[in-house]
């Protein structure tokens, strides 16, 4: 099965331009992703452009992964329904520096491969343009026609907040970072998702008429879940790489609680496994749904990815604690049990306060678990709230020292799936 095979059955092909597929089969190309440093950690919906350069390296291809160093600096309006704040410089290079950590994990930079990784900014060749350079050398081979023709424009002109020259020149910047690359690289192929088809078809025809060359590219889908909610949002937001930001239990619980249906598509776009594997899974788990087969083995798969076998089992054993016996109460477990909950998040909170007695509102605003007295009202009185694994009784429940565990410890439990251990200090 070749590369473009492989991604089609996956569910990883969107759009692709003629050609592609044959220029893959003919000969190793360079291919290229571009991974915008909005922040210092990428987050899952960065997975699948990962994914492809792993699955592209694997197919013998070599895989450049290009961190918007300039471009970040600029802001894509693709997707985009207003412009967006522009960060500084030394918060660009701090999110290109974690981007970039985070990319060399997952693709093999071996100098000794043909097809070795690379990684690459393209800060590096606009940081020595001028803009009268940019304009003779790029600018006059691209037409205001042909770039307001495309969709990430055309709904930002016809929108309420209309598009800045700056994002305007988003989709000529990433063309000229193909044409850049095409030319001391030998790139001939640029991957992304489908709301990038327009600036990376800007890329192909930049390289043709500027060069004369040829290129290619193809977009894999967008992401999104079942039931209508956003791919990679919980409700304590993003799901991060960064165990720092989304701990590994965090990261696991999400695939753990993928639905059915969303489960039978994301083991196919997430893991490596093979066709006959997801086939024999998705059948195993159509005979005995509630085995959840499908969930475990995409959260299993995902999560040692991304963090490490042994980041998986500490997953695994912390949900085995908080979940596998709920009808246990909590004083059953040993301090060891809290103290070694793995991505739990862990709150202090003054012990004297707990003494002297404080009403359920006020603590969970103060630890931080809600934002807010309104909020943490709001969530009590909706029965959202356990602590020590019993439904909170009402606003108007103390929390005093007769709930501390082993003398020192709190578990909140909001929603489903969320835990936090409040160590009284």
């Amino acid at each position: 099965m070749n590369l473009i095979e492989e991604l089609r059955w996956r569910g990883m092909i969107a759009d692709i331009m003629p050609g592609t597929e044959e220029q893959l089969n003919k000969e190793m190309t360079t291919g290229y992703i571009g991974f915008d440093p909005t922040a210092d950690s990428l987050h899952i919906g960065s997975l699948v452009p990962i994914l492809l350069l792993v699955h592209f390296q694997k197919a013998g291809h070599k895989p450049i992964a290009l961190v918007g160093g300039a471009t970040g600096m600029v802001g894509d309006p693709s997707g985009k329904s207003e412009e967006r704040n522009l960060l500084s410089e030394e918060a660009l290079q701090k999110n290109v520096a974690g981007v970039k950590g985070q990319l060399e994990k997952f693709l093999d930079f071996n100098p000794a491969l043909p097809n070795a990784a690379e990684m690459a900014n393209n800060y590096d060749w606009f940081k020595g343009i001028s803009f009268i350079d940019f304009l003779r050398d790029a600018g006059k081979h691209i037409t205001v026609n042909y770039m307001m023709a495309k969709d990430s424009v055309k709904k930002r002109i016809e929108g309420e907040t209309g598009i800045s020259y700056t994002e305007f020149a988003y989709q000529l910047m990433q063309g000229y970072d193909f044409y850049w690359l095409h030319q001391h690289k030998n790139c001939k192929l640029q991957m992304g998702g489908s709301d990038q088809w327009g600036n990376m078809t800007t890329g192909t025809e930049l390289i043709r008429r500027k060069s004369g060359g040829e290129a290619f590219v193809f977009t894999n889908p967008l992401i999104t879940k079942a039931d209508g909610g956003k791919f990679g949002k919980t409700e304590s937001g993003n799901v991060w790489l960064d165990p720092v930001r989304t701990t590994p239990y965090q990261f696991y619980q999400f695939w753990l609680n993928a639905s059915d249906t969303d489960a039978e598509k994301w083991i196919r776009i997430f893991t490596f496994l093979t066709r006959d594997t997801i086939d024999m899974l998705i059948h195993e788990h159509q005979m005995n749904p509630s085995a959840r087969v499908l969930q475990k083995t995409l959260a299993q798969e995902i999560t040692t990815f991304v963090h490490g076998k042994e980041e998986y089992e500490k997953a695994v054993e912390t949900t085995q604690k908080l979940f596998a016996n709920q009808n246990a109460p909590a004083e059953s477990l040993s301090t060891e049990d809290l103290e070694g909950m793995e991505g739990v998040i862990k709150v202090d909170f003054a012990k004297d306060k707990i003494v002297a007695g404080t009403d359920i509102v006020s603590f969970l605003a103060e630890t931080g678990i809600l934002s807010s007295k309104g909020e943490a009202r709001k969530l009590v009185e909706g029965g959202g709230i356990s602590i020590n694994r019993k439904k909170a009784d009402g606003v108007k429940m103390t929390i005093d020292s007769s709930l501390l565990l082993h003398d020192k410890y709190i578990l909140v439990q909001k929603g489903r799936k969320n835990y936090y251990l409040v160590q009284a200090v």
